[in-house]
């Protein structure tokens, strides 16, 4: 048998018998007691319960005698409770006990309780008189006199007495019995506990001995060399010995100790190798000169394998081809050879019947395709090792032509987006001059038209007029509203004042409240005090457009809301209408310049699309923000949320 399978054996017959001695002392044991405990219970409610019957029989012998001398009912009371009782305490007693004499003696108790019941008492109490006066005489047998009467019941209480002390005797020998009984069980235990304890000291003490001998010792040598295989004593052999099992460790750990010093030799090509893809990767960094970095990398590998020669052709973006061959002087590969090479799968070595082997690298739009081709006729196997390192090479180099690549693109890129920055600024710059001089022109004639007296013009005229003065104003809004977008991406000048934020909204509910009469909107107005440092003009300029919008989206009849709370950190005022609300899929480009929402184009409301990204700008500009929530059918809330600035101090005139 084995050492380990000896030890495993040795364990779970210890194991074994320690279960077996909990089991002994937790379990048997506390069964044992359990049921020396319900024994003792039992034997103490059926002694108690004898006594109650002697303690019972004689209160209503008490109970009789008084009913007797005296003739008063009262007595008999506590005979009729103690009667019951005395019966209930034997029956306590009969289901408290289990041995024969306990049960014959019971018997006789019983007899001797119903013979003093039948012969004395119950013929003083069946023979009473009903009570008619104050002294009730008593009523006596006449079969006897009443001495001769009270000495047989004396006599037969008497006998009741000693049967129940023969009962106590019974009982507390039935008590010893059990505690005898306990005692053994006991000692049975104990004896049996002691046994399995012997046994689990033998069985520790063997395994302790079998472990020693066939483990610690041979680990104690296998130790020493352990250590001095790590001192760098390649040299050094454990002997072995021990267990079949230890031995196949110190023959494993003598093979390990053989094969070290070729798995450093190995390691050290493998750090070679990695270096030689960091140098691969620092080439790419250096392609101010293609045609070196090109000759370095096939050098690099080359001398890396011991290919005989190498060959390099890539892409590289916004520098041109890089091409050579490794050594000087190594003609180059075919054309149609060249093709194959670029046609392969990237990174994927291929190897040829001659001892050559390919990588192609790239091959799609972000990395135009190359190759690296390696020639080694002298040993054409190329391991696993060698076509990881030139995988792991060929993808560096594509990593590095990749990154160029998206280089060339975000340059090329951020030029364009430049250069339609610059176009969009000329644009509207030319589009506000020439709009806005012949604009003025426009609204100056027609007004001048219009403040003429009106009974020159028809009323298809003045519908005209009106229609054309209404549309310029849109148009020169129009073109004020892009003056506005049209700012530095720094933001407008700010020209701060502290003011108060309420004043500035009932100025602009003030300015449209014929708009909102006009489609009979019910405006509801309800502002503290808030104060905010900002540009009067502006803010006043972001809420009129707020308002605007909510009485242009909101159908006749509807309401428009505007409420507004502070703290002192924020004071936030929002503006809610019942309109048509904004679909949840316009929401994020909502303060897009010219973006609006599609049910307002397919309900034909105008307007370009400029309101709210002029009221995000003049919000940001004053360090605040804008939210928007909207339900379509049922309308939207824009909440205008500003810092908080102290409230100017009250000038004594005002106090």
């Amino acid at each position: 048998m084995s050492v380990q399978r000896r030890l495993n054996v040795g364990s779970l017959a210890m194991l074994g018998l320690f279960m077996v001695l909990l089991l002994i002392q937790f379990g048997f044991g506390a069964i044992l007691r359990a049921e020396q405990d319900s024994e003792t219970d039992r034997a103490t409610r059926a002694e108690i319960a004898n006594d109650h019957v002697l303690q019972e029989m004689t209160d209503a012998e008490t109970g009789v005698r008084g009913y007797q001398l005296t003739g008063n009912e009262i007595f008999l009371e506590p005979y009729e409770n103690s009667r019951a009782a005395a019966m209930t305490a034997l029956d306590t007693v009969g289901r408290n006990s289990t041995t024969a004499r306990v049960a014959a003696l019971l018997g006789r108790q019983r007899e001797a309780v119903h013979a003093w019941l039948d012969g004395y008492a119950v013929p003083i109490v069946a023979g009473r008189l009903p009570s008619t006066g104050a002294d009730p005489t008593p009523v006596t047998t006449p079969t006897t006199t009443d001495d001769e009467h009270a000495t047989q019941g004396k006599h037969l209480f008497d006998q009741l007495r000693t049967v129940n002390a023969e009962m106590d005797q019974a009982l507390a020998a039935e008590r010893a019995d059990m505690r005898a009984t306990a005692d053994g069980n006991r000692r049975e235990m104990a004896i049996l506990s002691a046994c399995v304890v012997v046994a689990i000291l033998a069985i520790g003490y063997a395994v302790a001995r079998v472990g020693r001998r066939q483990l610690l010792v041979p680990l104690g040598d296998l130790e020493k060399t352990i250590r001095r295989l790590a001192e760098g004593d390649r040299s050094v052999r454990a002997e072995p010995a021990g267990s079949t099992e230890l031995r196949t460790v110190i023959e494993a750990l003598n093979d390990l100790a053989a094969q070290t010093e070729t798995l450093l030799a190995a390691e050290h090509a493998r750090a070679a190798r990695a270096g030689l893809r960091q140098a691969v990767a620092a080439q790419m960094q250096e392609l101010d000169d293609p045609a070196h970095a090109a000759r370095r990398i096939t050098e690099l590998v080359g001398v890396a394998v011991g290919a005989a020669t190498v060959h390099c052709e890539l892409a590289v973006p916004g520098r041109g081809e890089m091409r050579a061959g490794w050594p000087d002087g190594t003609p180059d590969l075919p054309t149609e050879r060249t093709v194959t090479l670029i046609s392969g799968k990237p990174c994927a070595p291929e190897r040829g019947p001659d001892g050559t082997v390919w990588l192609t690298v790239g091959g799609d739009a972000e990395c135009a395709p190359g190759y690296l081709h390696l020639s080694r006729p002298g040993t054409p196997d190329w391991t696993d090792a060698e076509q990881r390192l030139l995988t792991g090479v060929c993808r560096e180099i594509e990593r590095t032509l990749r990154q160029l690549s998206l280089q060339n693109d975000q340059a090329r890129l951020i030029t364009e987006l430049r250069m339609l920055d610059q176009r969009k600024d000329v644009f509207i710059q030319t589009v506000t001059h020439e709009l806005r001089t012949p604009l003025t022109s426009i609204l100056g004639y027609t007004e001048m038209i219009a403040d003429e007296d009106g009974t020159a013009l028809s009323s298809m005229q003045q519908r005209a007029l009106n229609a054309i003065l209404r549309n310029a104003h849109r148009l020169h809004d129009t073109i004020g509203d892009l003056v506005l977008l049209d700012r530095p991406d720094n933001g407008a000048a700010v020209h701060a004042e502290t003011l108060d934020l309420a004043a500035v909204a009932g100025m602009v509910r003030h300015e449209l409240n014929n708009a909102a009469r006009a489609k009979n909107l019910t405006v509801t107005f309800n502002a503290d005090e808030g104060w905010v440092r900002g540009d009067r003009t502006q803010l006043q300029r972001a809420l009129r457009k707020l308002m605007e919008n909510a009485i242009k989206f909101t159908p006749s009849g509807g309401s428009v809301t505007c409420r507004m709370a502070a703290d002192a950190r924020t004071v936030a005022i929002s503006v809610t209408d019942t309109g048509i609300g904004i679909p949840a899929e316009d929401v994020p480009g909502l303060f897009t310049p010219f973006h609006r929402a599609g049910n307002a184009m397919d309900q034909a409301v105008q307007g370009p699309g400029l309101g709210l990204a002029i009221v995000r700008d003049i919000v940001r500009d004053h360090g605040g923000t804008i939210a928007v929530q909207s339900v379509v059918g049922r309308g939207t809330t824009f909440t205008l949320t500003l810092p908080a600035a102290p409230a100017p101090a009250k000038s004594p005139a005002h106090v």
